[in-house]
């Protein structure tokens, strides 16, 4: 499957970005979505996860209250709505897909992805 993530870019200390997702194939729908992010100098972290449901999506206790991860199983798209950004935000952002279909738990760490984004850069100035 390839994954394109879009929607990056430059905003101020408290705005909004919307990062966009899409995936190739048909089963889509069958497997948990996830975003990740780098920031310099740092390892990748799990940011926002959902499962092939939308049942229990999961976050980061730095991103909860701000960020919305959602989807279009029709549209095979995964979203992450960003609010009230802050400069310790500023990463690149990876969506993946997890290797396992119809997982009711999403999983938090790399090694249950297989399949990853180019990656899309948010920068928040301060």
């Amino acid at each position: 499957v390839q994954l394109q993530a879009s929607g990056g870019g430059l905003v101020q200390a408290g705005g909004s970005l919307r990062l966009s997702c899409v995936a190739s194939g048909r089963t889509f729908n069958r497997y948990a979505m996830s975003w990740f992010r780098r920031a310099p100098g740092k390892e990748r972290e799990f940011v926002a996860g959902i499962t092939w449901s939308m049942d229990s999506p999961s976050y980061a206790d730095s991103v909860k209250g701000r960020f919305t991860i959602s989807r279009d199983n029709i549209k095979n798209t995964v979203f992450l709505q960003m609010n009230s950004l802050k400069p310790e935000d500023t990463a690149v952002y990876f969506c993946a897909r997890d290797r396992r279909a119809w997982s009711n738990v999403v999983p938090t760490t790399e090694d249950r992805y297989d399949d990853w984004g180019q990656g899309t850069l948010v920068t928040v100035s301060s």
